[in-house]
């Protein structure tokens, strides 16, 4: 009689049964638990099991027999679901009230910055054409008429060839934020020239640098690139050492990994986890994989509060001042559209009628210009508050190699005393941590006091200890033929 082989049954539909047969339970339950109350097959019931801790945040533990134990502190519930759809409806309309702000900005920049300044600068030359053409009206009103439209074209063709996105004549400053701008090219005489478009500059100005899109699948990529460079089998201090993720983080994502890479867990005597991936191993390059740099690698930065050249934000506060104190003129002056109109058929300033409200000419550019002047200054306030939250990041990361550089270390090290973690912190925060702040990474990464040490504070992570030590026996037993795609049997290029 011949058995036919087991067929797997697919692992939502594991996931589905073992969530229905398990629900109302609390605390750690293992492989054959599940496997017992669900009815399913020990194979089903792990595949099941793993989806299930990737999808509700599920923990991993590990036994000294070499059984993990699974472990849902939030049962088969998503309560972080409720604080990210606030979060994404709090995004949405953030980035929508943004990109509002930035029409408007733009808009106005056509509006202030080129049209109101040419309006303000032709009224101006109109109050000088009307002085002049009451001494001189001998003349004629064709001369008068004719030099103001020179010199209000001349004008208009200054600031549109100036300011104009595709001129030519674009004016530009130094280099940008972003060192690999685009609009960056050799001018002339060999000089690197910013060829940003004015409006850019102007958007940078009140809202800053515009940052890199993000990239989603960045973490999946650096840990595949460990498990690459670590002959398939990683553990989760890899996992945390290239992302800077929290290890509660990294626990349901190496599961959600485990699914999508054909990924296996092995649990080694002392309770070790060791997550192995052969089948990502396989390549055709010859040099082997290279690990990638650690997060601490590379700490993060403020970025610049505009981006621009100093003389790039003096123009623009020039222009953006001229429309202010020109709509507090007009304002003072009444210069409503009624007298607009007066003031453009030759009727002197002096002789305007003082009645009405300028809205056009005083209110609207009022209003505009201050909120304007008031994003930059905003930004400028809040950054202190930025660069505290990002010293504080990157002294976490500071704190986390300080520990992993000491953890399975073949050469002696330094042990993890509490003096060494405060010394980290405060070399990449620049100021000392308070006490709860060390306890907090401490509790985070596994921690807890050693008891048995003589002088000062030490902690002692044992789930990164044996997790260290399996994966070095782990990563001398893989063989490098793993790796190997196989002899080449047939080419269609032959």
């Amino acid at each position: 009689m011949t058995l036919k082989s087991p067929k797997l049954m697919e692992a939502r539909r594991a996931a589905g049964i073992l969530e229905s047969a398990l629900r109302g339970h609390t605390g750690d339950l293992t492989l054959a638990d599940a496997s017992a109350r669900s009815g399913l097959p020990l194979r089903d019931a792990e595949s099941g099991l793993h989806l299930l801790v990737s999808e509700y945040r599920g923990h991993l533990k590990a036994t000294s027999e070499g059984e993990l134990l699974f472990r849902f502190p939030h049962g088969f519930t998503k309560p972080w679901e409720i604080r990210t759809r606030l979060e994404r409806a709090l995004g949405f309309v953030l980035r929508g009230a943004a990109g509002v702000a930035r029409f408007v900005v733009r808009a106005w920049i056509a509006i202030v910055l080129i049209a109101y300044v040419v309006v303000f600068v032709g009224i101006l030359i109109a109050q000088l054409l009307a002085r002049s053409s009451s001494d001189s009206r001998d003349h004629g009103s064709f001369s008068g008429s004719f030099a103001s439209y020179v010199l209000f074209r001349m004008v208009f063709d200054a600031i549109f060839w100036t300011f104009h996105p595709f001129s030519p004549f674009v004016w530009t400053a130094e280099p940008p934020w972003s060192s690999s701008s685009s609009y960056e090219r050799r001018g002339a005489f060999g000089q690197r020239r910013d060829e940003t478009p004015f409006y850019e500059k102007v958007n940078r100005f009140f809202f800053g640098p515009t940052p890199a899109p993000p990239d989603p699948l960045e973490n999946e990529k650096l840990i595949l690139a460990e498990i690459r460079a670590q002959r398939g089998r990683i553990g989760l201090a890899d996992v945390m050492r290239v992302t800077g993720l929290s290890r509660d983080e990294a626990d349901p994502l190496m599961a959600r990994l485990m699914l999508d890479y054909d990924g296996t867990v092995d649990v080694s005597e002392e309770g070790g986890i060791v997550y192995r991936f052969e089948a990502i191993r396989r390549t055709a390059a010859e040099a082997p994989s290279r690990a990638p740099a650690p997060v601490w690698a590379k700490p993060e930065e403020l970025p610049p509060l505009t981006g621009n050249g100093p003389g790039v934000n003096a123009l623009i506060v020039a222009l953006n001042g001229f429309n202010l104190m020109m709509s507090l003129y007009a304002l003072g002056a009444h210069l409503t559209l009624d007298n607009l109109g007066l003031l453009a058929r030759g009727v002197p300033m002096a002789e305007l009628p003082a009645t009405g409200t300028a809205v056009a000419l005083g209110v609207v550019p009022l209003v505009f210009s201050l909120a304007l002047f008031a994003l930059p200054l905003g930004r400028a306030l809040l950054r202190p508050l930025k660069r505290k939250r990002l010293a504080r990041r990157n002294a976490r990361r500071s704190v986390l190699r300080a520990i992993l550089t000491r953890i399975g270390a073949r050469e002696a090290r330094e042990p993890i005393t509490e003096a060494v973690l405060r010394r980290a912190w405060q070399d990449a925060a620049g100021e000392a941590p308070r006490s709860e702040e060390i306890t907090r990474e401490v509790v985070a990464l596994g921690g807890d006091v050693d008891l048995e040490a003589g002088d000062g504070i030490r902690y002692r992570f044992p789930d990164l200890e044996t997790e260290a030590k399996a994966l070095e026996a782990e990563r001398e037993a893989a063989s490098e033929d793993e790796a190997r795609p196989g002899k080449v049997i047939f080419s269609s290029g032959a």
